[in-house]
């Protein structure tokens, strides 16, 4: 099984090789990911300049750095290896629950996987001022693959990892708002600045995926391209037929 292992963070994320050394217990792992950060780029893409894809190998793997988005890599990386078996993303430093995963990298990279018609997973774990223990997870991140391996595919999972898991839950995405906040600052030079920060501003609904990590339980969330609001759609299907 070939499997392109990707993330957000940048080539050389401790997270990213922790992901990759699960992964060739499973299958033929390529790397391909961002050569700097992209963190909350979301599912952007880059058409207003070329990609560069340059050979860099990581902890003894094959690897290769782009200087575009988590969603480049994914089109580049299965463009030079003619499509994978597998897509893996991640382990993202931080979290990507509930509101998230609208502008998670992390998410997009498996998403992009998904729009080209392979399964794919996303990883991600909080950081709580200390680099996660990743030799503490890497035993789970193989539960969490040998339980998917055996789903009905293509799939799109988005999984994340509490710092000391006790079991593996499916959970919905949590959808409770945000609270945004505009926090204002002024750099070195005096000049002002802004920071945009934002949290859930009610607890979690019990099976979410914000509840199971509040839990220690690793959340599994399965998620759909499909954007429609079904209800929606059929409301106002209802709505123009009364009308006519």
């Amino acid at each position: 099984m070939r499997i392109l292992v990707t993330n957000d963070d940048g080539i050389y994320s401790p997270g990213l090789l922790a992901l990759a050394e699960v992964a060739t217990a499973f299958g033929e792992v390529r790397v391909v990911a961002p050569d700097v950060e992209q963190s909350a780029m979301g599912h952007a893409i880059t058409i207003m300049r070329p990609l560069h894809y340059r050979s860099t190998p990581v902890g003894g793997l094959e690897a290769y750095r782009v200087n575009g988005t988590p969603a480049d890599c994914v089109a580049l990386g299965t463009h030079h290896w003619d499509r994978a078996d597998l897509v893996l993303s991640g382990i993202n430093l931080g979290s990507n629950l509930g509101n998230e995963i609208w502008h998670s990298g992390t998410v997009a990279a498996a998403k992009q996987a998904a729009l080209l018609g392979m399964p794919a997973v996303a990883f991600s774990t909080p950081v709580n001022g200390k680099e996660p223990d990743f030799e503490a997870l890497k035993p789970w991140v193989g539960r969490v693959l040998e339980a998917l391996l055996r789903e009905p595919r293509p799939f799109l999972i988005n999984v994340n990892l509490p710092p000391r898991p006790k079991g593996i839950l499916w959970a919905r995405q949590s959808v409770r708002m945000y609270e945004g906040t505009i926090v204002p600052g002024t750099d070195p030079m005096g000049r002002e600045h802004f920071w945009f920060a934002a949290h859930p501003d009610h607890e979690p609904d019990e099976g979410t995926d914000r509840w199971a990590i509040n839990h220690n339980f690793i959340a599994l969330t399965p998620l759909r391209l499909d954007l429609t609001d079904e209800a929606r759609l059929s409301q106002a299907f209802q709505l123009a037929a009364s009308a006519d």
